[in-house]
């Protein structure tokens, strides 16, 4: 998922983001959020259990260590616990892969991905977008994880779930742009010492600003470390964010890269006639349109002739489902927050911007955009409920410190995006860490990427992962997109899913030598 922050020109707060809304399902009974610091700082906690399961049809024994890895700072004194979640076969020798894996935020604990979609126990919610109530919620076996070809390291960042700055050092050291990629450099290269992991093969799978750290990560690893990696899993791809920051007005990029979504979003509730088209033939018919007329249109502005200029209201009326009235008084540039706000406008009811599958009745039905989410609102209590309960359950994790999801609420106003450090001058532009990508795809000629999109995110639209990463040369061959019908989180449809465990489990056994 994915949040920036307010006060900045680069990136405004995505009030769709998952983190955010989780605010209102935290409580602070766990533990006071400001922490004592001893004088003297402790070994590394770790909690160890023993389980077996079935994955893909083959019985695997694993170990879960749930525990601290510490950084350190250039004195050698401890900096920071990334606390982790490992699961690691019984029978793992030094050449099974091992792929970490992260969410985004910034701010942001693993637990989408730990209890939703890779992790061996995943929480059951609604697979048609609906509310997933209140609880108990299902805690099952996900015999399709990919436990089979790969062991498991799922990260969270410091501020979030049990990771925490130590002694004197503070949150804000590992909250920024290159801040936080250093951190999981450092502890990815300290883990494979500890764990004796240095000819494993590795693999790096982000979710949304996961997939932002992922490449600056790849880079640190592969062109400043030397530590080479087998593949990056993107998922809800979000490296530049000209094509996934649709409110800024003179931002012509982003009423390009969301048009598909949002018709792929109106056939999703019938709001279009696709002409008896499937869904990938909609999609792509509303791909060429964006591109060969809208985009055009857009950039010639006030330049543009009127027959043009009503031929594409209309084009665009015809895949969004929104009036031609409401696209004249938008000049054609239709807001991807607005639009979710819209499409359902006549029946008091507004779409959510991580899934749009999902619907929510506001209290308030005039404003301009949304101000929620209704994904977010459906499914965080129920993600939180089943990790926290999974973790004393089966994990045995039995301890006072309080998970942290959402993060510390300092990171987001001490959040750092400048590239060059807080106190370097600097010229705001867009977040872009396509550049730390193609560098770590030149330093390593094998080193392969998988995207993964959902038809109907509204948050980092699928169009936008195809104009950000087909426009830097990088080879076609080395990219390989997969689609799904979800959301942000495709996850949370179970035919999404359970083709996604399948295409990450292709994608990583085609990258291993023979």
């Amino acid at each position: 998922m994915l949040r920036r922050l307010a006060k900045l020109p680069l990136a405004v707060s995505l009030s769709l983001a998952l983190v955010a809304t989780l605010q209102s399902v935290d409580t602070l009974a766990e533990e006071p959020m400001t922490e004592a610091i001893s004088e003297a700082i402790p070994d590394p906690v770790s909690f160890r259990t023993e389980h077996r399961g079935n994955f893909n049809g083959r019985t695997l024994n694993y170990t879960v260590r749930a525990g601290e890895t510490y950084l350190r700072d250039v004195d050698g004194e401890p900096s920071a616990a990334i606390f982790t979640f490992d699961y690691v076969a019984a029978d793992t020798t030094t050449d099974r892969p091992v792929t970490f894996v992260w969410n985004g935020g910034p701010g942001s604990a693993s637990i989408w991905l730990h209890i939703g979609s890779l992790g061996p126990k995943r929480v059951v919610v609604p697979s048609n977008a609906e509310h997933a109530g209140p609880p108990p919620y299902p805690v099952i076996d996900a015999p399709e994880t990919i436990l089979d070809v790969t062991d498991l390291v799922f990260v969270d960042p410091v501020g979030t779930g049990y990771s925490r700055p130590l002694g004197d050092h503070e949150g804000k050291e590992f909250w920024g742009l290159t801040e936080d990629a250093e951190s999981f450099a450092a502890f990815i290269r300290q883990w494979l010492t500890d764990n004796g992991r240095w000819n494993s093969p590795r693999y790096l799978l982000g979710e949304s600003f996961g997939t932002t750290r992922a490449a600056v990560v790849a880079e640190l690893l592969e062109d400043e470390y030397a530590v080479s990696l087998n593949g990056l899993i993107f998922v809800s791809q979000a490296l530049n964010y000209a094509g996934s920051t649709p409110y800024v007005g003179n931002n012509l990029i982003s009423y390009v890269t969301y048009f598909p979504t949002m018709a792929a979003t109106a056939r999703y509730h019938g709001k279009v006639d696709s002409d008896g088209m499937s869904l990938e033939e909609w999609v792509d018919a509303a791909r060429e349109f964006a591109t060969e007329e809208l985009l055009p249109a857009l950039w010639r502005g006030n330049t543009l002739d009127e027959e043009t200029r009503i031929s594409v209201r209309d084009g665009i009326a015809r895949f969004t489902g929104l009036s031609p009235e409401y696209i004249d008084r938008a000049k054609l540039r239709v807001d991807g927050r607005r639009f979710a706000k819209e499409l359902l406008r006549e029946e008091g009811k507004e779409v959510g911007g991580n899934d749009a599958r999902y619907v929510t009745d506001p209290v308030d039905d005039l404003p301009a955009s949304v101000s929620g989410d209704a994904s977010s609102n459906a499914t965080s209590g129920a993600y939180k409920a089943a990790l926290l309960s999974y973790l004393r359950d089966d994990l045995e994790i039995d301890w006072h410190r309080r998970y942290l999801s959402p993060s510390d609420p300092r990171l987001d106003e001490e959040w750092n995006w400048n590239p060059r450090g807080r106190d370097v001058a600097w010229e705001p532009h867009w977040v872009d860490t396509t550049p730390s990508l193609v560098k770590a795809l030149e330093v390593n000629p094998s080193l392969n990427v998988m995207v993964a999109s959902g038809y109907y995110d509204l948050v980092t639209p699928f169009f936008d992962a195809e104009y950000t990463l087909n426009r830097y040369g990088i080879p076609a061959g080395r990219i390989q997109y997969s689609y799904y019908g979800g959301g942000h989180m495709m996850y949370l449809n179970e035919e999404a899913r359970q083709e996604f465990l399948k295409d990450v489990r292709a994608f990583i056994q085609a990258q291993l030598r023979d």
